[in-house]
């Protein structure tokens, strides 16, 4: 009864063990796995979750990450997937090692003498000597041409079985290995290993927003004795550090090192254009009471220990800011100092200060149809001015790179906790002819940056444009500014057109500097606005027309403006030449985008002191030997399957009637067809045959 129960299970068992190692399900789960490689390459791997909320909206952004497509090597279903075709793979090669192996050794020697007849490539022939003399001499040709032989003495003749090319089959074993090697060595170098130690330690996942890795706690630090890991560290110049960050999904976890790194000085050289060529770091290593002193360069890691020092970036390690605070609708400017990667209060909210980038290549190509800007007196207000808080080095003409000077980014937090990025240029970059001091803005990481371009005054700095914007903002010197605008506007001849220009004038500046604005409103003045007064207010057969007046209008009392602000301050008039003319082109686009900037402050970088840090990339990879192995156990593999043909081939010997002659039958066969299989066998035809002819 028991024996009766027991023979379905064995079947089926049998049927599964058949299955797991049958090629097909091999390849089955091999093109998954490749399907899979492909949404890992096409979808960005660990993207922070708003992006992918951008990109696919809420509904479709929750159900790919709850499908692990985000994290795609190192999702659960994607492991079991590696196991099940290492488990396939092992199986298979389990399977017909002992056939290939038996099968290296098999000659075939056995075979028929009448089955010659029926392969494709075969001959009849004789020789003039006897079976034993002709045996040696067939032997020797065969040896001479690469093939190993067996002879079997037969009572009518004598079977030769030769074989070359048995690399085929080793091949076979070579590739198959190869897999399983190249996939347990990554998974032991991934983050299932970390994850693993993890859970036999019981540590957690960390996903707060701690500034310092000393605030995070002990359960979310892994032992030194880690098995396998790969973590990054960030060094400042003349500190140490002996604890790695590895990023996990959804947060990160600290690696205790068994020794601390101390950047004693990082170098980089750049290129005339101010890009990096090569960047290294002199460290030393503190291995309990020994020290190392090394440098790591870009692909020349330094090996300690069995784990592995990488140069992967670098970075700033807390620089000295010294900014200055400019309000934009006036008062006095306030002085910051503070160090990157710290924050503090700022108005009503909290001021971030991220990095501090001294080396910044832009594409500063000019493009000499738009060397002196745009006249604001020919801008149809009816179209978008797309050019303008776009990117900071934009142009159409060919690029030109250059390094443009020291840049700083901050984070202006509100108390919701919703932040907001900005990124300020220390110089003045010349950008289609006109030099503009570049203040950047973005809402999200996902987004780029917006660039506000202020002109630089006839000293390179940003104090006139500064007092003009301040200056709009002051209805007072709006006021004087478009009667002055009038004064000299007006006709001698038509001295009655000097009130209405006034108005004019004034209702221009007005609904530019937004004071017409309300509180909600979306367009808050500048150029949206006049347009949006314009398609309002007027006929649309006379919009062109007035758009052209207006804007003069505005041009020119924006002038007057300039120089009354120059006046309030002590310094002399501004010329009327082609310089003054760039400098207010570009203020007005620039007063009109400054209207729509996030923040009423305007942080301009004084002065620094810089201070780098190295980002190190450390590894215990205990896999990578495997993979090693793998790779060349694989290319051996695939070059023996598919350039080694196995090739097997018959000589049977028989006495003539004369006994002085042989009679000679041959065949050959090989795993694979192809044409030089028939040059093949015909250069052994005439070696045999034709020697004795």
């Amino acid at each position: 009864m028991s024996t009766a129960a027991a023979a379905p299970r064995s079947s089926t068992a049998r049927e599964l063990l058949d299955l797991l190692s049958s090629m097909r399900f091999a390849i089955t789960l091999l093109c998954v796995i490749c399907i899979s490689a492909v949404i890992g390459t096409v979808l960005r791997q660990s993207e922070p979750m708003g992006n992918y909320i951008n990109q696919f909206g809420p509904f479709w952004a929750e159900v790919f990450g709850k499908l692990g497509l985000y994290t795609v090597y190192s999702a659960p279903w994607f492991l079991v997937i590696l196991a099940f075709l290492v488990v396939s793979t092992s199986l298979c090669i389990a399977r017909n090692t002992p056939k290939i192996l038996a099968d290296l050794k098999n000659y075939k020697e056995g075979v028929r003498e009448q089955s010659l007849q029926a392969h494709h490539h075969k001959a009849i022939g004789e020789l003039p000597s006897n079976p034993q003399m002709a045996l040696a001499e067939i032997g020797n040709v065969l040896a001479a041409l690469g093939w190993k032989a067996r002879v079997q003495q037969r009572e009518h003749g004598i079977m030769i079985a030769a074989r070359r090319g048995a690399a085929n089959k080793i091949g076979y074993l070579a590739a198959h290995s190869a897999i399983v090697l190249i996939l347990v060595g990554g998974v032991l170098d991934g983050n299932a290993m970390v994850k693993l130690a993890m859970w036999a330690q019981g540590k957690q996942i960390y996903a707060g927003g701690a500034n310092f890795v000393s605030e995070i706690g002990a359960q979310h630090r892994l032992s030194a004795a880690n098995p396998s890991f790969r973590g990054n560290v960030s060094v400042p110049e003349h500190q140490r550090r002996g604890v790695a960050v590895l990023g996990l999904p959804s947060g990160i976890v600290l690696q205790d090192l068994p020794f601390d790194i101390e950047l004693k000085a990082f170098k980089v050289d750049y290129y005339p254009t101010g890009m990096p060529k090569s960047f290294a770091s002199d460290i030393v290593i503190h291995d309990g009471a020994t020290t190392r002193e090394a440098t790591v360069k870009v692909n020349e890691p330094v090996i300690h220990n069995g784990l592995a020092i990488y140069q992967s970036s670098f970075g700033d390690g807390g620089s000295k800011l010294r900014l200055k605070a400019l309000p934009l609708a006036g008062g006095t400017p306030v002085g910051i100092e503070g160090i990157v990667g710290t924050q503090m209060k700022f108005g009503d909210q909290m001021l971030e200060l991220d990095g501090l980038r001294v080396i910044n290549v832009e594409n500063l190509a000019n493009d000499s149809a738009n060397a002196s800007g745009a006249d604001v007196r020919k801008v149809d207000l009816g179209e978008r001015l797309s050019n303008h808080l776009g990117s900071g080095a934009k142009t159409s003409a060919t690029k030109a790179l250059h390094n443009v000077g020291p840049s700083f980014s901050y984070k202006l937090r509100d108390a919701a906790g919703q932040a907001r990025e900005f990124n300020n240029y220390m110089m003045p970059v010349e950008l289609d002819g006109q030099r503009v001091f570049l203040a950047g803005v973005r809402d999200t990481p996902a987004d780029n940056f917006r660039y506000l371009r202020m002109p630089a005054d006839e000293n390179g700095a940003l104090d006139g444009w500064l007092r003009l914007r301040q200056a709009l903002a002051d209805p007072v010197m709006r006021d004087a500014a478009a009667r002055s605008y009038a004064a000299s506007a007006t006709p001698a001849a038509q001295p009655q057109m000097r009130e209405q220009l006034v108005l004019t004038a004034q209702r221009a500046l007005t609904l530019f500097s937004g004071a017409a604005a309300k509180p909600g409103d979306e367009v808050k003045g500048g150029l949206p606005a006049l347009s949006q007064f314009i398609e309002r207010d007027v006929p649309e057969k006379e919009r062109q027309r007035v758009s052209e007046v207006l804007l003069r209008i505005l041009n020119g009392s924006l002038f007057e403006l300039h120089q009354l602000a120059r006046e309030h301050t002590g310094l002399p008039p501004a010329a009327v030449d082609t310089q003054t003319q760039a400098f207010m082109t570009q203020a007005v686009l620039s007063l009109s985008d400054s209207l729509y900037y996030p923040s009423p402050m305007l942080l301009q970088l004084d002065s620094f002191d810089q201070v780098q840090s190295s980002e190190f990339q450390v590894a215990r990879a205990p896999g990578r030997k495997l993979v090693y192995l793998g790779a060349l156990l694989l290319i051996v593999g695939v070059f023996a399957m598919l350039y080694v043909k196995e090739r097997r081939l018959w000589v049977w010997l028989a006495p003539s009637a004369d006994t002085a002659s042989s009679q000679v039958r041959m065949a050959m066969s090989s795993t694979r067809e192809s044409p030089d299989n028939a040059t093949l066998f015909a250069q052994i035809k005439a070696a045999i045959l034709k020697e004795h002819a």
